[in-house]
């Protein structure tokens, strides 16, 4: 496992430390956890805009729930 060096004031750090005590957890694990969040949110948002971008140009292939149902014999 790889080690990651994080500067922060000291104020910072404390909000850190005492979040992570209150969730049970560790100051690095909740940094790696909220890290992959965000890199996540920021995904699911360009896809959604991806989305939303097809749907407005009329390029929106969609089809009847039953054809998948079907499909994955549902």
């Amino acid at each position: 496992m790889s080690t990651i060096s994080l500067r922060v004031p000291e104020k910072e750090l404390n909000i850190f430390k005492s979040y992570a005590k209150h969730n049970n957890t560790t100051l690095s694990e909740i940094i790696r956890i909220t890290m992959l969040e965000k890199i996540e949110d920021e995904y699911d948002l360009k896809v959604f805009e991806e989305y939303e971008a097809k749907k407005q140009a009329g390029r929106l292939k969609t089809r009847p729930i039953n054809e998948l149902w079907k499909e994955l014999d549902l």
